[in-house]
């Protein structure tokens, strides 16, 4: 038996959101949380900050740009991702490479549409021109990867649009981890970024074609080791896997079924009470989204207020180990909150402290979230 306050002393303990467990090794707290969501590019820099001693963006800069320890890439449930290169690889050939074989047979189809008498080969050359050029001039951003190749930028139908192809060929070579993104054409909350050829970014790009099923069974014990105990239908979601995927991979880690859901083998023991904690996390943050059944750290009638109609989370105030409330940035920089939920007097002064916080990293940027909570018009208008 698995109680809710020892799922919350995991969560808080494992997800670094006591003061204690905090750390400023950026790739570690990435590795710690599997991934962090990157949908919205301001999402990787504040849940990275608010697990660090010394709330900063330059390390997380540093980590995807500079050291390039941090890869960003597509994967699980088509959603971008930042993640370290060991997961990049798992998750790649665990989700992305069924992904990229959805999207590459609807661009061989688009291609057709637009007048493509042999959509296979053309793509080929596409691919080993858009490779020479940004291993020889890269980074580039598409604009100007069209520019140095203007015969790659006819329009291709999407739907009742257009785009230009070589967009999409630079979709699908990101897809099949020929092609990472890099550093963003604006500052760091710019959620258009250039392209990057993979082995010219890192070394090995990706690193070694892995079995799918190895892949599935090492992207598994990486998230049970997150966010353990979870059921099954936790882990199908998240990863975007059918059951029979789902059902295969924890067997091959051997799973072993609690009362409230699976953890690996050498996980069974309590995790000693990490002690209060207060965190301000960002919208699509990876601990809020990671469970598809969140009853043990969010109460039901709160859902309304703080997820979207699609189910996107948005910035929540975590109280330990559970959601209590929302916050947002408004136009003046002040970061407003409200608790939807009695914390008692020293944790609201804790997420006063941290509030305040949040205004001092952010500075004179202003953020917008992509996937906002319901109740942040409220705070916004307050």
């Amino acid at each position: 038996m698995i109680s809710t306050a020892q799922r919350r002393a995991r969560l808080v303990t494992r997800h670094r959101l006591a003061p204690a467990h905090r750390l400023d090794d950026v790739p570690v707290l990435a590795d710690d949380l599997v991934a962090l969501h990157s949908t919205d590019p301001v999402t990787v820099y504040l849940s990275a900050a608010a697990r660090m001693r010394t709330p900063a963006l330059a390390p997380v800069d540093a980590a995807l740009y500079e050291d390039r320890t941090l890869l960003r890439h597509h994967a699980m449930r088509r959603t971008l991702w930042v993640l370290g290169p060991a997961h990049a690889r798992l998750a790649h050939h665990a989700a992305t490479v069924d992904v990229a074989a959805v999207q590459l047979r609807n661009l061989l189809t688009q291609l057709g549409l637009a007048g493509v008498a042999d959509p296979g080969a053309w793509l080929a050359g596409a691919r080993r021109q858009v490779h020479d050029l940004l291993a020889a001039e890269g980074p580039l951003p598409a604009r100007e990867v069209g520019l140095r190749l203007p015969r790659l930028t006819f329009p291709v139908p999407i739907g009742d649009a257009t785009v230009a192809a070589h967009s999409r060929v630079l979709l699908i070579m990101g897809f099949d981890g020929q092609v990472l993104r890099a550093r963003p054409t604006g500052t760091w909350i710019n959620g258009q970024y250039r392209w990057a050829a993979a082995d010219a970014w890192v070394p090995g790009g990706l690193g070694t074609p892995l079995a799918r099923r190895e892949a599935a069974a090492g992207l598994a014990r990486a998230y049970l080791r997150a966010f353990g105990p979870a059921t099954r239908e936790d882990l199908r979601w998240w990863a975007g896997w059918t059951v029979g995927t789902t059902k295969a991979a924890l067997a091959d880690v051997d799973a072993v079924e609690t009362t409230a859901g699976y953890v690996l083998p050498d996980d069974l023991d309590p995790v000693p009470d990490p002690g209060p904690s207060v965190a301000l996390l960002p919208g699509l943050d990876p601990t809020t989204v990671g469970w598809k059944v969140r009853d043990h750290y969010l109460d039901p009638a709160l859902v309304p207020h703080l997820f979207d109609r699609n189910g996107n989370g948005g910035p929540a105030i975590w109280v330990d180990g559970r959601i209590a409330g929302g916050w947002v940035q408004r136009k003046d920089g002040t970061i407003a909150t409200a608790l939807l939920t009695d914390v008692g007097a020293e944790a609201r002064d804790a997420v006063d402290a941290a509030a305040h916080a949040i205004e001092t990293l952010l500075g004179e940027a202003r953020v917008t979230v992509r996937f906002p909570a319901p109740m942040q018009a409220g705070l916004l208008g307050s």
